[in-house]
Formats: C-alpha cells, sequence, structure tokens
C-alpha cells in the first residue's frame, strides 16, 4: 500500500508516527508525508523511511492558505497514488480528509490526538467543533487517541459511533519502552546534563515536558515549586520546552521563570534525547487542562517517575491514581501538597516508578498499537 501522513508541524513527526513507519516498509508498503516547510524534514526522512512533500499547513484558520494546501495535498495524493491517508490534528485531519474525499481515496483515518475547543468559548469553541465534524464526516474512521476522548467526541456528537475506534489501550503510535528506561541511558551523558544545568545529588528535580502555556497547567506549576522550594531549598524545577505567544503565560509567571535560580529552562530539545531529562527529573507534572493522550506522561512513567497530573481529558487515561500517580484540580495548594507528599517519600517515588513503568509495559506495547493500525488499513 502508498499511505500518505498529513501533519501541520514536522516535530509531531517522531511522536505520532516515528518507527512505525520503518514497521510498515519493511512489510512492503510506502510511507509518504506532507508537512510544513522544516529543515528536520529530510532528517526524519532517512531516519523513519519515508518521502515528503512540503507543503504548508497553518495551525490557525486561513480560508486562502487551507484551499491552497487542499489543492497541493490532493495533487500529491494522485501523484503518489496514495491507497490510505491519515491526517492528525484538527487542521491536519481537516486538509488531508477534504483532500483525501476529493480524490477518492477509500481508506481516510482521521486521528484525533485530542479537542482543541474544550478550553474554547463562543464562536471560536463553535468554529472549532464544527471543523472536527466536517474532518469527522469525510473520514472513513476516526482514531480517538485515548478513552477519554472517544467518550467526550460522542457526547459532543462529533462522529457517529461506528465511525470510531482506540487503538488498544489509547495513544496513536504506543511507548518504545526500550528507549525510555532508566537503565538504557548513557551515564556519562547523563552527568554531562547534570553538570551543565547545575543539579546536585541532593536536589530534588520537579520536571514538565510541553509547550509553557496556560493550558498546559504552567501557572500552577510554578507557583506550587514557589511555595515547596520556600521551605526546601535543595528543590529544583525543570521546565523542558519553550515559550509561546499562543496561550501564552501572564508576565508575572513568565518573570519567574526567566529569573528564579531553582527553575531550569532547557528551551527546546531534540526527540533524540529528551529520555536523558526525565532521567534528572524525580517527578513529572502534567497539570494540563486538556489534552488527548498524554505522551509526555507514558514516556516519564516508562522511565520510572512518579506523575502528578490532572482528570482531564486523556490525562485521566494515563496513570492509575494512587500506584502510578497523583491525581489533582487545577489547584497550585492541592499540586503542593502531592509535591510535598512525594518529596518526603523516597519509597512512595520508587513504588509509584516501578508500577508506572509495569503499567506503560503491559498497555502501550508499540507493536500493539501498530498491529491495530495495519487492521485499521486493510
Amino acid at each position: 500500500m502508498n499511505i500518505l501522513h498529513v501533519v501541520n508541524i514536522s516535530f509531531v513527526i517522531p511522536y505520532f508516527l516515528g518507527k512505525q513507519m520503518n514497521w510498515f516498509v519493511e512489510k512492503g508498503n510506502k510511507e509518504y508525508i506532507v508537512c510544513s516547510p522544516a529543515e528536520e524534514l529530510e532528517e526524519f526522512s532517512k531516519r523513519y523511511a519515508f518521502e515528503y512533500k512540503p507543503i504548508e499547513v497553518l495551525r490557525k484558520i486561513s480560508i486562502g492558505k487551507d484551499l491552497k494546501a487542499v489543492a497541493a495535498t490532493y495533487k500529491y495524493i494522485k501523484e503518489v497514488k496514495a491507497d490510505v491517508v491519515t491526517g492528525h490534528t484538527p487542521k491536519g485531519g481537516l486538509i488531508a480528509m477534504m483532500a483525501a474525499w476529493f480524490a477518492r481515496v477509500p481508506i481516510r483515518i482521521y486521528f484525533r490526538h485530542g479537542l482543541v475547543y474544550e478550553t474554547s468559548t463562543g464562536l471560536k469553541r463553535s468554529l472549532l467543533v464544527n471543523i472536527d465534524r466536517l474532518a469527522s464526516k469525510l473520514a472513513t474512521k476516526i482514531v480517538c487517541v485515548s478513552p477519554s476522548v472517544a467518550k467526550r467526541s460522542l457526547e459532543d456528537k462529533l462522529n457517529p459511533v461506528s465511525k470510531q475506534v482506540v487503538l488498544v489501550n489509547g495513544t496513536c503510535n504506543g511507548i518504545d519502552t526500550e528507549r525510555f528506561c532508566l537503565d538504557s541511558v548513557d551515564k556519562s551523558k547523563l552527568n554531562e546534563l547534570r553538570a551543565k544545568f547545575g543539579i546536585n545529588d541532593g536536589d530534588f528535580v520537579i520536571g514538565f515536558a510541553g509547550r509553557l502555556v496556560k493550558d498546559k497547567g504552567i501557572i500552577e506549576l510554578v507557583r506550587a515549586y514557589k511555595a515547596l522550594r520556600s521551605e526546601r531549598l535543595n528543590v529544583r524545577l525543570m521546565l523542558v520546552g519553550m515559550l509561546e505567544i499562543r496561550d501564552a503565560l501572564p508576565e508575572d509567571v513568565v518573570n519567574v521563570i526567566q529569573e528564579d535560580e531553582g527553575i531550569i529552562k532547557t528551551g527546546y530539545v531534540g526527540y533524540a534525547e529528551i529520555e536523558y531529562y526525565y532521567a534528572l527529573m524525580n517527578v513529572f507534572v502534567l497539570a494540563s487542562y486538556r489534552e488527548g493522550f498524554p505522551t509526555s506522561v507514558l514516556e516519564a512513567s516508562s522511565m520510572g517517575l512518579p506523575v502528578i497530573t490532572t482528570k482531564a481529558t486523556g490525562c485521566i487515561d494515563s496513570i492509575i491514581d494512587g500506584e502510578t500517580g497523583i491525581f489533582v484540580s487545577h489547584d497550585d495548594k492541592e499540586l503542593l501538597s502531592a509535591l510535598a507528599s512525594l518529596y518526603e517519600n523516597e519509597d512512595m517515588r520508587k513504588k509509584m516508578g516501578a508500577a508506572g513503568r509495569q503499567f506503560v509495559i503491559d498497555h502501550f506495547n508499540q507493536e500493539l498499537v501498530w498491529k491495530e493500525i495495519e487492521k485499521l488499513y486493510k
């Protein structure tokens, strides 16, 4: 089969697809990608064995440019004679499903990675809901990346139940538990990073990886960290990611992040070395307001870290409360309490970390997920 994927930014390729494409190529298929232009596309294409077409797929709505992207994607579909087209995220999904529908591709799969409209209101929310409904209508199948996304999709009447599916226990690609394993990291490289960021042996490192925006609960995380550090000077906060203009943090929180000596600001970290940053942490926090399925939580769990997260869509499927992590509400005081309990109890941290790794091994094996995707293609 000739399989074409449409994504908006190259950053997501290792997370959404990655070695999955190598696996399908080894089975005699051909893999293609449509993505906004980026320098790393060439590197990714060699690593994951796909051909690609740079086409601007904007995250924001722009009718003229979006229609242009549909036309260019349609042309590429015809050029590579795609048997299957998959679209990822609402915008990539809409462009993929429209182009594939016009091209009469028989298998059109929309991967719903989350519900963007959950934290929107008014006209914007209505528009985002209808974009999702249109992509769903044009798709032959919809993959919801978590049980809670599937449940909410039906509640909000995005599509009929007959069209949607969850792959095994969730996610779009599973987790590479051999790579995301504390025993697999190069200890000398890890020590170099410790020295680079000034992390001492006795430091307690609270970690986060992702976009530094309000939706990710960064405001609550920074406040909880400040309160914990005021009593325990060995507490550090590691923020792996970049500040963004969209859903930007308030100025006072940005100032704290930039000026607090206890906060480690790594900036953008490529997927190729992200496991080393998890290995520097003692606990992982994702106080998010919405997710599809938080891959970062599963990666952290696979690395043996206890996780603190919320019961937001997607997050609620990512831990077992009291066993692999702790659920909190969107409240910095509740988050502080959870952090303090893990700070004080090393045995609890180790027990939750071990249980979390086993949870990921048992329920999110990559090859199981890939076999389910193969069924959808056929």
